[in-house]
């Protein structure tokens, strides 16, 4: 079903931050499984609320760049969600630009591939 889905996908999006702070010096979670699940809904949120309009902004940077200024929203996402976590009282922190880019590669890939895993398309 669909909310079967949705809870597979926040999953996935869990395991992806989880991976991404293991793997990554410049992004640290600090408390347990509830704040890692808080942070994913987090970066869901801000990626189903803010990103749509950053690329719409960003259109035509998007085309002239063949896509690669993608990876500067994603980044910049990440960096909103750590902040809005740090407000909300989550410890989630990504130091700088770079982690978060590179951070963002590693949710992108981990989270598709457990998202297929968990909630593959009909």
């Amino acid at each position: 079903t669909r909310l079967m889905r949705l809870l597979a996908r926040w999953i996935a999006s869990a395991a992806a931050v989880a991976a991404a702070a293991y793997l990554l010096p410049g992004i640290r979670l600090e408390g347990g499984i509830g704040a890692l699940l808080a942070v994913a809904l987090i970066l869901g949120l801000v990626n189903a609320l803010v990103r749509p309009l950053l690329r719409a902004l960003a259109c035509g940077l998007i085309v002239f760049t063949l896509g690669l200024f993608l990876l500067v929203i994603n980044a910049a996402m990440l960096l909103l969600a750590a902040w809005v976590a740090h407000r909300v009282g989550i410890g989630f922190f990504v130091d700088d630009f770079a982690s978060a880019l590179l951070g963002s590669v590693i949710i992108s890939v981990v989270s598709f591939v457990a998202s297929s895993l968990l909630a593959p398309e009909e």
